[in-house]
């Protein structure tokens, strides 16, 4: 049985890790934190009051989602047989201050008319908006593959296609940063193109927004891989170095112990790769990453009954309802704004705008709250990174790479993560004699 050491628990290591043990590879998974998931985790939050007591309910470091175009991250979660612990839903809410709301679902017609009805009705955008949009959404179908759309901004192609401001703040930004974590002046077209024609055009359901209903850690827990094959778990175990010989890993180094395996995946964000294996030459120089924060609010009352919502026209983007409106997380997709700011004045903040929103906010009590800066998120998807994002094969024979930041075929989502780790598995399955595909098509 083939053996394979996989370098960094997130994801991509852990798609590729339950691929290969489909196919009886025995697999050891190296992590260098006490959990799996890497940036879609979760941990126990403080119990607020007191700084000294530490809460048993985890929380995740932010709220992540799917759509049903995620076919990878889908089967990836069949495989660990914990598909039943996503929750779809196929209302989108829209909420301007003063707490009207819009709804964006899909109705009778066939795609991409699918959400005619009622996009027609959202009182959010005024009608110039809507013919605007409708005539950038037929562009998108149109121009959906071009070449050249990684040359330029998501915000210069919605320029160029006559956008008004108010339809690109209440629709494609609320739309576009959520899914690429990045502004639309620094969001290269294609990859606004993709994630919006697959999510939004190529299906009826593909806009599903798929929401765990556990928190994220539990998605991975040790006894679901039990199911999976061969997999060996090492939390809490730090590679420090990945040792070469003429061509080829040989083995990697945790600690004062030495690990060898027949092939090698190095899964680790893309900022660690020239310290941890230098001979890959990999230059990180143009590289950029992009922040999230989440915000967890407890109020001593429920203080909203919609599931989630998007907020329009202020500094929090996102609000999902994680129990019976008394709990609720805030997410802020690209906030570099907040990276500099204190755990209090974004605490006030998200209260304050919150209320703009949902006025039962301003009667009840905030019992405790918890901000989650995750500082190096995903990479900044600028025009012309996709590039620099490499393939998963590299030039030592029995080493490839997987992560969010090479290249997937998918921007620096959930999605992409799984899918690098597919490819990752197809490479290492060809390249012993076993070939096998992992990797499944998008749905257009």
């Amino acid at each position: 049985m083939p053996k394979v050491i996989i370098i960094g628990g997130g994801l991509a290591g852990l798609a590729c890790a339950a691929a290969l043990a489909s196919v009886d590879f025995e697999v050891e998974v190296f992590e260098s934190r006490g959990f799996l998931g890497g940036r879609a985790t979760s941990w126990p939050a403080n119990a607020a009051a007191n700084p000294e007591t530490e809460s048993s309910e985890l929380v995740d470091n932010c709220q992540h989602v799917l759509m049903r175009c995620c076919v990878n991250l889908l089967d990836f979660y069949r495989r660990l047989g914990v598909e039943q612990s996503i929750q779809f839903y196929r209302t989108f809410y829209f909420i301007e201050p003063g707490g009207r709301v819009s709804k964006l679902e899909r109705g009778t017609l066939p795609p991409p008319a699918h959400f005619a009805g009622s996009f027609l009705g959202m009182k959010c955008l005024g009608l110039a908006d809507k013919i605007a949009i409708a005539g950038g959404i037929l562009a998108i179908r149109k121009e959906y593959g071009r070449k050249d759309l990684d040359e330029i901004s998501m915000a210069e192609w919605l320029r160029l296609h006559g956008q008004p401001k108010r339809a690109i703040d209440r629709f494609w930004r609320q739309v576009l940063v959520s899914a690429i974590n990045e502004e639309p002046d620094r969001m290269a077209a294609s990859h606004a193109f993709q994630v919006f024609y697959l999510g939004m055009l190529a299906c009826k359901d593909s806009y599903e927004m798929g929401v765990p209903a556990v928190p994220l850690r539990e998605l991975y827990r040790e006894d679901v891989w039990q199911q999976v094959g061969a997999v060996t778990l090492r939390p809490r175990s730090a590679v420090t170095k990945i040792e070469v010989d003429r061509g080829n890993v040989v083995g990697v180094r945790v600690g004062e112990r030495y690990y060898a395996g027949d092939y090698y995946v190095c899964a680790v964000p893309f900022e660690r790769v020239p310290g941890l294996i230098p001979e890959l030459d990999f230059n990180v120089d143009e590289w950029e990453h992009s922040p999230i924060t989440g915000i967890h609010l407890w109020f001593d009352r429920p203080v909203t009954s919609l599931p989630h919502a998007t907020l329009l026209d202020r500094t929090i983007q996102w609000m999902f309802n994680k129990s019976e409106g008394r709990y609720v997380q805030l997410v802020v997709s690209a906030s570099r704004s907040l990276i500099e700011m204190s755990r209090a004045d974004v605490i006030a903040l998200a209260v304050k705008e919150l209320a703009d929103f949902f006025p039962e906010v301003k009667s009840a009590t905030l019992q405790r709250a918890h901000v989650v800066k995750e500082v190096r998120a995903t990479f900044s998807a600028k025009p012309g990174m996709e590039a620099r994002r490499p393939v998963a094969q590299t030039k030592l024979g029995n080493l490839v790479l997987a992560g969010d930041w090479t290249r997937s075929g998918w921007p620096a989502t959930m999605e992409g993560a799984v899918r690098s780790g597919y490819a990752a598995a197809d490479a290492i399955a060809a390249r012993a004699g076993r070939p096998a595909t992992f990797l499944l098509r998008d749905i257009a």
